[in-house]
């Protein structure tokens, strides 16, 4: 895959001098562009993990590395490996264009997967892609991904999440109460495999984390709606103030439900699974959240991401960003109504081993780093080499 750059002229007077000197280099480089790498990694788990609704022993991160004018970008999503195949199948959809006209090509690129199907990982590959591609814009402006998107806030919320329902109680305590004391003011388990146990779990997560940090519960849609509701009552008792996908996210008259009528106090949250505005659409027009969840690597890409943001502060609802956190730290502080980002164990511990530059929380909070351009993250290619299952790099 190569990707042409060119910058408009009537641009230029109003950049800033470094852009401009690294614009004049990148004029007389040409376009010998190199093109682009995808390649897939196969991360174990430190133990088998499980929420609600499903069990996991690894996570497999999908890389895309793309080049304009000497100039680097990188996306990733965690998908499937069949996710790389599909990539290298749309890079003529990329070839050749400008790296500036982002929308040109994320248009391109949904109207090549239009009879594959957007959900899944079709909307997977284009988010991979369109990440990179914001990323490399960010590079040859020399700017950081926060400031080109247009910062909002200096800093986000990270939450720490994990608590999966695989793990003993011992373990739950023991992973949630490091949170609390490395400064996180809120962190998530998993509920839903096990209903019957699963307020006795939540009371000693709490009696763990103590009463000032908040506690978030998420079922992944493993409950009926009148289990929710019944649960919703003994987390709130617990001092739950998040209950996320309480239901399935496709029952929005479910969510609605719980919304209406749980404990006052407990939010609802859900949206990670949405791969398109309309589906963000709906659900907001549904009153069925408290809280929208989206996820970059999920919604193909950066673009759709930030118009989920504008959305949902058109509702006047609060805007989350699902896993991923060195993504969608920057995301964040540019979504006007983001209000956090989740810390996810894994994808934290997997983008402190793929990437130099993956962001770490201070006092519960995740900052951009201003003194990198893009995304700020860059491959650790000989570390990742090990973890390889597709692809060259």
């Amino acid at each position: 895959m190569e990707v042409a750059n060119t910058c408009c002229r009537q641009f230029r007077g109003a950049l800033p001098a470094r852009f401009r000197k690294t614009h004049g280099r990148q004029r007389q480089a040409g376009r010998g562009h190199q093109p682009v790498n995808v390649s897939a990694y196969d991360i174990p788990t430190e133990v088998p993990e499980s929420d609600g609704t499903f069990a996991w022993s690894k996570t497999t991160a999908v890389v895309v590395e793309l080049e304009a004018a000497g100039c680097p970008g990188l996306g990733y999503t965690y998908a499937d490996p069949a996710t790389a195949v599909l990539i290298d199948s749309l890079k003529d959809a990329v070839v050749g264009r400008d790296a500036f006209d982002i929308a040109a090509v994320w248009a391109a690129l949904v109207g090549r997967i239009r009879n594959l199907g957007r959900p899944g990982i079709c909307s997977m590959a284009t988010a991979a892609i369109d990440i990179a591609l914001w990323d490399l814009k960010s590079r040859l402006l020399g700017l950081p991904l926060a400031r080109l998107l247009g910062q909002a806030h200096e800093s986000v919320e990270a939450y720490g999440s994990g608590g999966f329902t695989s793990y003993s109680i011992k373990q739950l305590q023991e992973q949630l109460s490091r949170w609390a004391e490395q400064g996180f003011g809120a962190v998530k388990m998993k509920v839903g495999s096990r209903p019957e146990e699963d307020a006795a779990r939540v009371a000693a997560a709490r009696q763990a984390i103590g009463a000032e940090v908040r506690l978030y519960v998420d079922a992944n849609g493993a409950y009926s709606r009148k289990q929710a509701l019944r649960m919703a009552e003994s987390f709130a008792e617990a001092g739950a103030t998040w209950f996320e996908e309480p239901v399935s996210s496709d029952d929005l008259e479910g969510l609605r439900l719980i919304r209406d009528q749980g404990p006052p106090g407990l939010d609802i949250a859900a949206g990670e699974y949405g791969y398109d505005l309309v589906y963000f659409r709906r659900m907001l027009e549904a009153g069925a959240v408290d809280v929208l969840q989206a996820d970059a690597t999920r919604c193909a890409g950066i673009t759709e991401f930030m118009r989920a943001a504008a959305l949902a502060a058109s509702h006047s609802v609060r805007f989350s960003a699902h896993t991923a956190p060195s993504l969608h730290t920057p995301l964040c502080c540019a979504a006007l109504p983001g209000c956090n980002v989740e810390y996810f164990y894994d994808h934290a511990r997997i983008e402190q081993l793929l990437f130099d530059g993956a962001p770490r929380p201070a006092n519960g909070m995740l900052r951009p780093d201003l003194t990198r351009p893009g995304l700020g993250l860059e491959l650790k290619h000989t570390d990742a080499a090990g973890y390889r299952i597709y692809g060259n790099s």
